[in-house]
């Protein structure tokens, strides 16, 4: 929770959609408008994927991210409406999210490095699926994954990409992340795994050039890897608002009784 003042000092943020950049005029004719380096809190008005740009964008401000929806689903963001926001942004609960670390190596001898807040995912690039060796803290624990691709994910992204994999949903507060297969051939019944958030993953791309592999991060991608190495950054902190009652906490149990 904010400390209580007048006004908070904000910043706001709009994704480049009609509906966003109509809002973020009305807003800041109502309450002004800040730097980011100077607001005590940033709006993101826009859907979940603006809010995840938002969040990398200001990392190195420590200003917590409020969302307000503009977008589709909206689960990381608040129910948007003009009135009485400078209240609801002293009223709103803070969680704290880590992202993921992605080193990736391509073939071609680039190191590609990324933060994702949901999840790190490697995909198929060509007609045949990919062949995957997994390693986790430098031990192999599979020889080879024949699948259409495999991703790990936080807690906070355990609903996203994750669990339309068939993946499970993690509490927010969980110290665990999850590793999921996308469209598994062999082994034809792997489900995937529960790993500490310690862990530290790495893929190994087999037959790279008859089967090659893209990787991405949250937006960010690697075509033509070789290998990727994931691991949680808990030094990197981002910090995201919601409304009281209406946390993550909330929204991942909500989520599971649909």
């Amino acid at each position: 929770m904010m400390q209580a003042q007048a006004h908070p000092g904000i910043c706001f943020m709009a994704s480049e959609v009609e509906t966003s950049e109509a809002a973020l005029a009305v807003l800041v004719a109502r309450y002004g408008q800040m730097r980011p380096e100077d607001a005590d809190v940033i709006v993101a008005l826009g859907g979940d994927g603006f809010m995840l740009s938002t969040l990398h964008s200001t990392q190195g401000l420590d200003v917590p991210v409020y969302g307000m929806n503009r977008g589709t689903v909206g689960f990381l963001m608040n129910a948007y409406t003009e009135d009485d926001l400078a209240q609801r942004l002293i009223e709103a609960e803070e969680a704290v999210l880590n992202p993921l670390c992605m080193r990736a190596l391509c073939v071609d001898g680039r190191e590609v490095d990324a933060l994702a807040i949901n999840e790190v995912s490697l995909y198929r690039a060509g007609p045949q699926a990919a062949k995957l060796r997994i390693s986790i803290d430098g031990r192999v624990r599979m020889e080879e994954l024949v699948c259409d691709g495999a991703l790990v994910a936080t807690p906070a992204g355990s609903t996203a990409y994750n669990y339309s994999a068939h993946g499970p949903i993690l509490p927010i507060g969980a110290d665990v992340l999850a590793l999921t297969p996308v469209a598994a051939f062999r082994p034809r019944r792997w489900r995937g795994a529960l790993l500490a958030k310690s862990a530290r993953v790495r893929f190994d791309v087999l037959e790279p050039e008859k089967r090659p592999v893209s990787a991405v991060a949250d937006s960010r991608d690697a075509r033509n890897v070789l290998s990727v190495e994931i691991h949680s950054a808990p030094e990197i902190r981002h910090r995201i608002m919601f409304d009281p009652g209406h946390g993550l906490e909330e929204r991942l149990i909500r989520e599971q009784f649909v």
